[in-house]
């Protein structure tokens, strides 16, 4: 009776507050207008959006009311039923619950069915998440990527996933504007990103399991058209997108009057049309007239995943050292993409993949390093770390990959600006338009951290930043005090992952120590 009671309390504290923040929006919609100024319409226009800002508080508190309210009823249908003598009077049970909630809420019950496993997730185990809902400082979608990238970790992992986002005194909080700032869509990817590296099982198991899955899909679409589609590994998906990107804009002119997706689409079938050659016996396929080279494993024995041509596209792939080393399993990152498993890094970069350019991190909190120029035009250095740097146009909820950008000033050449990384941005061609030809204006870059950017009404909306973290050191490695020649001689051993590497401490500057690794493995290397 305690337990019922509690519950029914916390629902009308919900409910209360969602009363009150209606009464709040009523008020506001009252007054709006009402005030007395030199620029009514400009005050107008900044009301509008103070309420649209409101209307979406309340909804997340709406739907955390919703949460609350199935939760709590699932609890008291469940205490009300009598005792299940069977597994199947227990199924029936649950469908008698769930097509309660689907009348009521108007939905099927497959939907119901997600919704309440949701709802109990949410009010049982995310704690943080459900406060944030409940106080408006994320969105229902937020909550529920927040609950599908912890569906599959244990009490641990899920708690600091949902600190790193929501508890700004968490070790290492994630940067740059806060989770519910961001679009959901780039919200996912930071919460993928960090998924993957947490995971309490490694991304090399993980990434073997599944890709005995890949495949392709082909389904029929209305009006003649179909989906075809392909699950393969990251390097590989990733490199035959960017090359079919990188394609398609070399056709692009004055007289193309396809799009860049259709040029896309258009090039990507052809290639599939007209290679005449054949399957090798691993299941890779030759150089059959395509312009392919190379051939690189993915990150997988040949056995599962045959050689597959590597693209001549333009793929960033940022690689921790030691796991380059093959020290530790830290996943690596591919520009575009996210984590990947280190197997797939070390493969991209010994067998010399034209297409990936190596990017070494600093060792002390692994992010790179500060790129300057004192001319206008900027270098292929420079340009590979800026996609490094922000991954995808800075503007707020865009995602347009790196390749497609355009390297910008963010303040002119010819008003004092330099070609430092802290004055470049790299806007997608809509957002370089936006900047150039209306009032939106991009604030101050830092060496790790994108441009923000301030309205016509002087709002300022974050960037999205990426969560560079400190390599992990592993336990098994002795640290010396020796300088950094010392690790070009480890370098130069047999490389083996679990064997034990006699590494010196970071006692030097980063680029001795990137420069003592060899130059296969150079920061910037192409």
């Amino acid at each position: 009776m305690d337990g019922r009671t509690a519950w029914g309390a916390e629902s009308r504290a919900a409910v209360e507050a969602v009363a009150a923040s209606v009464a709040v929006l009523a008020a506001f919609t009252r007054d709006a207008g009402s005030s007395e100024t030199t620029d009514p319409l400009r005050d107008l226009a900044d009301e509008c959006l103070d309420g649209l800002t409101e209307v979406a508080r309340l909804e997340a508190r709406t739907a955390a009311l919703k949460a609350r309210l199935a939760a709590d009823y699932a609890h008291a249908a469940r205490a009300l039923a009598p005792p299940a003598t069977s597994p199947q009077e227990s199924t029936a049970h649950e469908l008698a619950l769930i097509a309660e909630v689907a009348c009521v809420l108007t939905v099927s019950e497959r939907t119901a069915g997600a919704f309440l496993s949701d709802c109990q997730a949410l009010t049982t185990g995310l704690p943080l998440a459900l406060e944030a809902l409940q106080s408006g400082t994320i969105s229902w979608q937020h909550a529920r990527i927040i609950i599908d990238e912890t569906s599959a970790l244990g009490p641990a992992a899920t708690a600091a996933l949902e600190a790193h986002f929501l508890d700004p005194e968490a070790p290492n909080p994630a940067r740059g504007c806060p989770a519910g700032d961001l679009v959901p869509s780039r919200f996912r990817t930071k919460a993928r990103t960090w998924r993957e590296r947490h995971h309490p099982v490694s991304i090399e198991e993980r990434h073997t399991q599944k890709a005995a899955d890949r495949r392709v899909e082909y389904l029929p679409d209305r009006d003649g058209m179909a989906w075809l589609s392909a699950y393969l590994p990251a390097a590989t998906a990733a490199g035959i997108w960017e090359r079919s990107t990188a394609a398609a804009r070399t056709l692009q002119g004055p007289h193309e009057t396809r799009t860049l997706a259709q040029l896309r689409a258009d090039i990507t079938a052809t290639w599939l049309l007209t290679n005449t050659g054949s399957a090798t016996v691993d299941g890779g396929l030759p150089d059959g007239g395509t312009g392919l080279s190379g051939t690189v494993a993915g990150g997988m024995e040949p056995g599962l995943a045959g050689r597959v041509p590597s693209p001549r596209a333009q793929v960033l792939i940022t690689v921790p050292v030691l796991s380059l080393l093959g020290a530790t399993d830290e996943p690596a990152v591919l520009d575009g993409y996210g984590p990947i498993p280190p197997s797939m890094a070390r493969a991209l970069v010994a067998e010399g993949a034209e297409s990936f350019h190596r990017v070494l991190t600093d060792p002390r909190d692994g992010a790179p390093l500060e790129i300057g120029s004192t001319s206008y035009r900027l270098t292929k250095a420079q340009r590979q770390w800026l996609r490094l740097r922000d991954g995808k146009c800075p503007f707020p909820g865009c995602n347009n990959h790196s390749l497609d950008n355009e390297a910008d000033h963010l303040l002119a050449w010819a008003h004092g600006g330099t070609t430092g990384i802290t004055n470049l941005g790299q806007p997608c061609p809509k957002h370089h338009r936006l900047k150039h030809r209306t009032a939106w204006t991009p604030t101050p870059a830092g060496k790790n951290s994108p441009p923000g950017w301030t309205s016509p009404s002087h709002r300022h909306y974050p960037s999205e930043h990426q969560d560079w973290e400190p390599p992990h050191w592993p336990h098994h490695l002795q640290v010396t005090g020796e300088p950094c020649p010392r690790l070009l001689a480890a370098r130069q051993r047999p490389l083996r992952p679990g064997l034990p590497v006699e590494v010196p401490a970071v006692l030097c500057e980063p680029g001795a120590l990137v420069q003592g690794l060899g130059a296969g493995v150079r920061g910037h290397h192409q």
